[in-house]
């Protein structure tokens, strides 16, 4: 089995082996209340990092949703400097503590570019975190030479974004590439003359909503 299919994402085990040593430390000194307070919290970190199978719609041109979580905005932009040109539509999705954190291929082809890009951590569900924050950009060209454009966007506590892969591979529509450890946000963008599923206040699902169509 591969990596990013194991059902808890191995990126957690940093944070719950910790947790669960210091836990079972405390048990073993008799300290119960203690040992309960880290063993929830070991708990909870592998229930964060959970990664459910997910089977993407039959409709061939349907574009998925790249994370679990709440739709912020639908809009009409323009491409990122030095990434896309023209006018897009983007699509932004906000991830709080309790949803799945890792990140799915909205659509399929191969990775054109990655660009990583340092930055504060303002709460993701706020316009300037998608200008000021951490983020992590793939362009993804399809099999019908159409760029789409995915995000990943550091939050208030998101310290870490990860991504498992790297220029030039190829994407499956709703295949896994990476995570954002906490809450954090997800933009999309899609060509002006793509259909949009979804508006604002949409709860969507990684990999299984569709947020749109390529026409």
């Amino acid at each position: 089995m591969k990596r990013s299919e194991l059902p808890v994402a191995l990126d957690g085990l940093l944070f719950f082996i910790p947790l669960a040593s210091i836990s079972a430390l405390f048990f073993a000194f008799s300290l119960w209340w203690m040992g309960i307070v880290f063993g929830f919290g070991a708990i909870y970190i592998l229930w964060f990092f959970r990664n459910p199978r997910r089977k993407p719609p039959s409709d061939p041109h349907a574009v998925v949703s790249p994370a679990d979580g709440r739709v912020l905005e639908v809009e009409e932009v323009d491409g990122e400097n030095d990434l896309l040109e023209g006018r897009y539509k983007k699509i932004s999705i906000f991830m709080n503590l309790f949803n799945v954190h890792v990140n799915r291929a909205p659509f399929s082809g191969y990775i054109k570019k990655i660009h990583y890009r340092p930055g504060a951590f303002f709460s993701a569900n706020l316009d300037k975190a998608s200008i000021f924050n951490e983020r992590n950009a793939l362009i993804i060209a399809t099999d019908n030479k159409v760029d789409i454009l995915v995000i990943q966007i550091a939050g208030l506590i998101a310290r870490r974004i990860v991504c498992w892969k790297k220029e030039h591979m190829r994407l499956e529509r709703g295949e896994r590439f990476g995570l954002i450890r906490f809450g954090s946000r997800l933009e999309v963008y899609l060509p002006l003359e793509a259909e949009v599923s979804v508006s604002s206040g949409d709860k969507v699902k990684a990999g299984v909503t569709a947020i749109g169509r390529l026409l």
